[in-house]
């Protein structure tokens, strides 16, 4: 493989490759900055900070008179699997929506927890089939709640959310939302959409560092929730508790996650909030697949369904072409893909979020040309 010197490799303002992945993903320079100073976590300021952190999340779901935010120490699934085993109760049962390997996700977590649940799946590019899921609903009174993801990255699928809540809402159910990878780059009103909890987390699209989950909760909904939890740290009901009481977590927090997530935050809302910020993702979405089409690449998903979050490309078929060559040019040129996770095809995914705008996607896109001339391809198109 043909080395690409220093010269003509791209980096990002500390140096480190750019990453076009769903999370971990590129931060600006004072994001990781604030992560270089030793906090207590009873400190006054670290406790101001967080307590700002905590009180502009729900406001990014126009929730902020109706929802809390519960903070998890953790991954983001630490925190989907605090909502699903917090908020549903013993005799609860979930209709899970899959279309992807983080709605079986939801499915293993409820099944270690022992709570029922119902799947409804579908093909990784496909939306769960609305006129279905309400007739589940109709003929299983017995289910109290219906799990959805927002954007499911096994994919890049954006899925009908509004139009899942509303059945929920018809049918009496409680509406749990898995907006990990949306969250703070696609239009979410909670109230709209009637989630009763919201699961996120630091380092997706509001551009932190991985390390913190957060949910947001509805508080009557919450309030009932005492007794529910099967773990004891991710009690969300418990958790929230002790910063009504304290303002404090109960356990060791990941300070300098939360200290550079409060400059995340304070930059997205620079940028202008959820609009800035998905609006600069949608531009980046449009510039690489327009690119990447080009080139002879096709996208998996058609443009309705694709989320601008990560994009899901066919695995070329010449022979020429071998993916982890194909990632280790890419990479070798300061850019960081993701491979493929699908049934339904062989593919790779490549991300649109993160510190990134367009003369990162344009360099990607020269990188993805270079690496094809490598393989004596002038487009992905091409046969051997």
């Amino acid at each position: 493989m043909t080395v690409t010197s220093p010269s003509r490799r791209a980096a990002s303002e500390t140096g480190d490759p750019f990453l076009l992945t769903p999370g971990p993903l590129t931060t600006s320079r004072s994001v990781k900055e604030a992560m270089v100073h030793d906090w207590g976590s009873r400190d006054a300021e670290f406790l101001r900070i967080n307590r700002e952190v905590l009180e502009r999340l729900p406001a990014i779901a126009n929730a902020a008179a109706t929802h809390v935010t519960v903070p998890v120490q953790g991954s983001g699934t630490f925190a989907v699997e605090a909502m699903l085993t917090s908020l549903v109760p013993p005799d609860g049962e979930v209709l899970l929506l899959v279309n992807g390997a983080y709605g079986h996700r939801a499915k293993r977590i409820l099944d270690i927890a022992r709570r029922r649940a119902l799947v409804h799946e579908t093909a990784e590019d496909t939306p769960p089939d609305l006129a279905e899921v309400e007739r589940i609903l109709v003929a299983m009174p017995s289910i109290t709640h219906v799990f959805a993801v927002h954007c499911e990255t096994t994919s890049g699928i954006l899925n009908p959310v509004a139009q899942i809540g509303a059945l929920a809402a018809k049918h009496g159910k409680s509406f749990l939302l898995d907006s990990m990878s949306a969250f703070g780059a696609l239009p979410l009103d909670a109230n709209a959409v009637h989630a009763d909890a919201i699961a996120a987390s630091s380092n997706k699209c509001i551009e932190g560092v991985p390390g913190l989950g957060f949910v947001l909760c509805r508080r009557d909904v919450l309030a009932k929730a005492k007794g529910n939890a099967t773990t004891l740290v991710l009690d969300l009901h418990d958790q929230w508790l002790a910063f009504e009481k304290t303002g404090q977590y109960r356990f060791t927090p990941p300070i300098q996650v939360i200290v550079a997530f409060h400059q995340a935050l304070t930059e997205f809302l620079a940028e202008g909030g959820q609009p800035g910020r998905g609006g600069r993702y949608t531009a980046n979405c449009r510039l690489l697949v327009d690119g990447m089409r080009a080139l002879g690449f096709r996208p998996l998903l058609p443009d309705a369904l694709q989320a601008p979050i990560i994009v899901t490309f066919h695995m070329p078929k010449d022979p020429r072409f071998v993916f982890q060559r194909f990632y280790d040019s890419l990479k070798d040129r300061g850019y960081v893909i993701y491979p493929g996770k699908l049934t339904v095809a062989d593919s790779f995914r490549i991300g649109c979020i993160g510190h990134l705008g367009r003369a990162e996607i344009e360099g990607a896109l020269a990188a993805v040309r270079e690496a094809l001339a490598e393989f004596g391809m002038t487009d992905a198109a091409m046969a051997a």
